[in-house]
């Protein structure tokens, strides 16, 4: 994968590389790319468009700003104070390697979840779409598994969806939940090569299944995710956190502003922060629209939305 940029003399070239490609070796560090140079021709090579993507940006806005009189070499050193203040304000990196992908907390926010996990038997992580929850969860319990700290891995969700029901759905069990699982698998096969989740699968190393199937089970040795907890009635929740068993973890993953349960059920998610609150070994964490990690847009969007609900009637 790689971008090419062509500057305008060898001028440029000379002003962007520094003394001994410094500047260059700067914007590597900067943005996980590789550049290269080859007369006045720029080349960008990363593992994924977005490195590439952010390396070109970062390589025009040095040039247009050194068009505006500034010098390249201070607004390096500019980006890298930015850099060290942003992982000083962290506190701690944290970061996951998995299947060639690194992954670590993105905001103070997913940080706080990150520790949480580790100091904790049972976490509640809750806040609106693009956080990073069930992401996250995921890293950690594929960090668990390879270091041997849990023995399997369980991933649930409770089977409810804008009002439609299992058995409407076509084809055997696992056409029916696939869709309510979707998630899950997609955040997974991001973190493990696809046969090697087939293999961990049939092994009983990793179990993916509908929240309605873990009753009556005790799950030891265990990194246990429910996600989209927000669709599960008072009752699944205490069944769920009820399977806890010795060497595990639980996560409970959701979004209390989107609930798809009928309006006249109680959402178990909302319950257990009254019920659980200031009890040892569990911890809730909160994140907000300053967590979202998606889209720019998506922060817009979830702003506008609260803004009209916390809008006073007239």
């Amino acid at each position: 994968m790689q971008e090419s940029i062509f500057l305008q003399s060898e001028h440029e070239v000379r002003l962007l590389t520094g003394v001994v490609d410094k500047n260059i070796r700067t914007i590597e560090r900067l943005t996980n790319a590789d550049v290269c140079l080859r007369d006045t021709e720029i080349i960008i090579k990363g593992k994924s468009p977005k490195a590439i993507e952010t390396c070109k940006n970062l390589i025009m806005y040095l040039l247009q700003e050194h068009g505006q009189g500034r010098s390249i070499d201070e607004l390096l050193r500019a980006e890298v104070e930015k850099r060290e203040r942003k992982v000083a304000a962290l506190d701690e990196v944290v970061t996951f390697a998995h299947h060639n992908k690194e992954i670590s907390p993105r905001t103070k926010g997913q940080l706080a979840f990150v520790k949480a996990v580790y100091d904790n038997d049972v976490v509640f992580c809750i806040g609106p779409a693009g956080t990073g929850k069930t992401y996250l969860a995921m890293a950690l319990a594929v960090e668990y598994l390879k270091q041997d700290k849990v023995e399997r891995i369980i991933l649930s969700r409770p089977a409810v969806e804008t009002g439609e029901r299992l058995g409407y759905l076509p084809g055997d069990l696992n056409a029916k939940i696939n869709p309510y699982l979707r998630p899950l698998l997609d955040a997974l096969h991001e973190m493990v090569p696809a046969e090697e989740i087939s293999l961990k699968m049939e092994r009983g190393l990793i179990e993916i299944l509908p929240l309605a199937y873990m009753r009556g089970r005790t799950l030891n040795d265990a990194f246990v995710i429910l996600d989209e907890a927000q669709n599960a009635s008072p009752l699944q929740v205490k069944m769920f956190l009820t399977r806890l068993g010795f060497g595990s973890k639980m996560v409970v993953t959701g979004d209390i502003t989107q609930i798809d349960i009928p309006a006249d059920k109680k959402s178990g998610l909302v319950e257990v922060q009254r019920i659980l609150k200031g009890v040892g070994g569990i911890q809730f964490i909160y994140l907000t629209e300053k967590d979202v990690v998606r889209h720019s847009l998506v922060k817009e969007i979830l702003k506008a939305y609260e803004k009209k609900h916390t809008r006073p009637k007239k």
